[in-house]
């Protein structure tokens, strides 16, 4: 086992103890800063139904997986996460669309060929400022795995001007510092980019929308 792959497996583990107690109060908690999850779905591109092939990495609780699933309604929509107890959560909460919503309880790995060029959205909601360091991995596999033309859409943490809340956040695991977007930016045609302030401006979330080219 290389170093990288070291690295990515400390980081799942991580994940996983986190959520073992997280899961059980996070659909209760987390509206409360989990600012943007519906406006990133509206901001999807609309593709034929018949045919959408859509993916959420890191889809805890399955509350994105029913929200797109009720938009497109033929899609065949695959969940990843690496969090055994919120993987039950999403299986329990899509159970109404069991027929076409998958959830599996794995890692989305740099180099994995499964999905090459197979996906025409691919959503990281609130996910990727928890990756760390392989946020950049993952959004390089996004690319490899969408079609041409495909969508990859982000909602997550943006920065704070106040350095207590940045440690507060890294407590949880979480890093903000506006590291995603360039790599977003220099990677994908920009269909949508935008940070907005939360509760006063202690911290900037942000949503983007990204077209493969």
């Amino acid at each position: 086992m290389n170093h990288k792959e070291h690295s990515a497996d400390l980081q799942n583990e991580k994940m996983r103890q986190y959520y073992q107690w997280q899961s059980k109060i996070y659909d209760s908690t987390r509206w409360a800063f989990l600012f943007g999850r519906h406006k990133i779905i509206q901001l999807i591109p609309t593709y034929k139904q018949e045919d959408v092939r859509i993916l959420e990495v890191g889809c805890g609780t399955g509350y994105n997986l029913a929200k797109l699933a009720k938009k497109y309604k033929t899609a065949e929509i695959i969940g990843m996460d690496v969090s055994a107890d919120m993987v039950d959560l999403a299986k329990k909460n899509t159970e109404a669309y069991q027929d076409r919503v998958t959830v599996l309880e794995q890692p989305y790995m740099k180099g994995d060929t499964t999905y090459r060029d197979s996906f025409d959205i691919i959503l990281f909601s609130y996910s990727l400022t928890m990756i760390n360091p392989q946020w950049k991995d993952l959004i390089l596999q996004a690319k490899a795995d969408l079609k041409k033309g495909g969508s990859i859409a982000v909602v997550d943490f943006y920065n704070s001007r106040f350095q207590w809340f940045k440690n507060h956040m890294g407590n949880h695991h979480v890093r903000m510092d506006s590291h995603l977007t360039p790599l977003l930016e220099a990677e994908f045609d920009t269909f949508y980019s935008k940070a907005k302030p939360a509760y006063g401006g202690i911290w900037h979330y942000f949503l983007h929308v990204g077209r493969k080219f």
